[in-house]
């Protein structure tokens, strides 16, 4: 990380000095970044006039103390409070007043890490994400006593080089590794409650949800014992509330040395020649000959009617602006995924929440056992003929797609009610820090208006303890109507 924000500030035309404790290792540094302008060069994304500049511009410093003319030092050690309290002490004895003292960290309180300041008004959190040159979100993270020309000078600066800064508060996890700790922890949840396996639930929020990864490979990617070091840290810091609870089957992993891809395996393998696991793909089956609908569209599945008419499938309307479930044939019924469980009726398929449900290309559904198996089997003939593949899963409330957005939406909102952000900051934040398709509080503006509250005040009921209960924030955004009646 300290290598690639190290190129990031050398690439925008400042000079740079890298600075390690281990004797050596600030020269490799140093080295490794010439490297990385070498290949840029030879991709052609780097003039060879511009790679000799910036070599030129950069070298190691071998004691602490050559850093002092520095106008802003980033440090990237180890996330230890007591060590980067000792290095911000060090720091404000060597460089000048006006020198900006930034940490990277991503887990502890900036607003502590200053503490060990005289002037902890100079301290801003600048928190990149790997791999810092390619990434372009910077959180930049006020802690309690930060100054707001502190604040506003490290915000220029990260803009200067390139990146898209988003303001923040100092709150545990601030945007970022705050708002995204449903998305691995409802993927978990499913699997530990058996209600698919992971190579479903990743394949349904990708070709589903519009995700760039599901959570079982992207925390085999991230690394099982850093996700769950953040997530364990998030949870301890607010005090383990039930929102935040960690994932045991992930932490099994991480006792096992399972760390994913670095490891060569955790929740899939990656020895050399290893089988990926397939997702879930139901058999083929016959389309229903038409299906019933109360109204000319899907309450919340947007153009879904239109797909299936355009697949040949009658669509009977029984007056009505809008449906909340379809008629089949069978008389069983196919409805959007609620927070309810199938079992809970006479006949019922649930089937989830799409990104888009022109360009899905997997659609999951949900029965339950006394789902009558023609239903069944006329709810995937449904969506076969609509080009999808389609993922039987448990009878999971909520399913996967539906509960993930709406645990994010609700996630994203908590947070801007608790100041961490602005609903822009924070919706720019999860598409650039971690590829989100849409922001939380974007995605919750194209839903109809109270679709997340009510799923998980539905799911709630069915799964007690706190850890799906609305927040007040959420609930209050719901009850909010503007002048022209749309979600406030």
């Amino acid at each position: 990380m300290g290598q690639g924000i190290a190129q990031v500030a050398l690439t925008a035309g400042h000079p740079v000095l890298l600075h390690d404790i281990a004797p050596g290792r600030a020269a490799e540094a140093t080295a490794a970044i010439g490297a990385r302008l070498d290949r840029l060069v030879a991709r052609g994304k780097m003039e060879p006039a511009a790679r000799d500049a910036g070599v030129a511009r950069l070298r190691p410093a071998h004691d602490l103390g050559e850093l002092s003319g520095s106008a802003l030092v980033i440090e990237a050690v180890v996330e230890r409070l007591d060590v980067k309290q000792a290095l911000f002490r060090a720091l404000e004895e060597i460089v000048a007043d006006d020198c900006l003292l930034a940490t990277n960290t991503s887990s502890l309180s900036v607003t502590a890490v200053a503490a060990a300041l005289k002037h902890p008004g100079r301290a801003v959190g600048l928190h990149f994400f790997n791999p810092a040159p390619l990434l372009p979100l910077v959180e930049v993270v006020s802690g309690h006593a930060t100054e707001e020309r502190t604040a506003a000078r490290a915000h220029a600066t990260a803009a200067a080089w390139g990146k898209t800064p988003v303001r923040c508060a100092d709150l545990p996890g601030f945007i970022v590794n705050r708002v995204a700790r449903p998305f691995y922890a409802e993927g978990f949840a499913i699997h530990e409650d058996r209600g698919a396996d992971p190579a479903t639930i990743d394949a349904v929020l990708r070709e589903c949800g519009g995700f760039r990864m599901g959570p079982f490979e992207l925390t085999d990617l991230i690394g099982q014992d850093v996700n769950e070091a953040v997530t364990h840290s998030v949870w301890e810091s607010f005090f383990r509330s039930a929102k935040f609870t960690p994932s045991l089957a992930q932490r099994r992993l991480v006792e096992a040395g399972l760390l994913g891809r670095k490891s060569g395996r955790g929740w899939y393998d990656y020895a050399e020649g290893a089988a990926r696991p397939e997702p879930h793909t139901a058999a083929s089956a016959a389309p229903p000959a038409y299906v019933i609908a109360e109204g000319d569209r899907i309450c919340g599945a947007e153009g879904l009617l239109e797909l299936i008419a355009g697949a040949g499938v009658t669509v009977r309307t029984e007056g009505g602006e809008e449906s909340t479930v379809l008629e089949l044939p069978s008389g069983g019924r196919l409805a959007l995924a609620d927070g309810r469980t199938s079992v809970e009726f006479d006949d019922v398929v649930y089937f989830d929440l799409a990104l888009d449900y022109r360009t899905a290309t997997r659609i999951a559904l949900s029965a339950s056992p006394d789902t009558g198996e023609r239903t069944l089997k006329e709810a995937i003939g449904l969506f076969q003929a609509l080009g999808k593949k389609v993922s039987v899963i448990g009878d999971v409330p909520g399913m996967i797609v539906a509960r993930t957005v709406a645990m994010l939406i609700d996630a994203a909102a908590d947070a801007v009610a608790k100041g961490v952000a602005t609903d822009d900051g924070i919706d720019t934040a999860m598409r650039l820090g971690v590829n989100y398709p849409l922001g939380p509080l974007e995605w919750n503006r194209r839903l109809p208006r109270g679709y997340a509250h009510d799923l998980l005040e539905a799911l709630d009921s069915r799964v007690p303890g706190g850890r799906y209960a609305p927040s007040l924030a959420l609930f209050q955004r719901t009850s909010l109507i503007d002048a022209e009646g749309a979600d406030s």
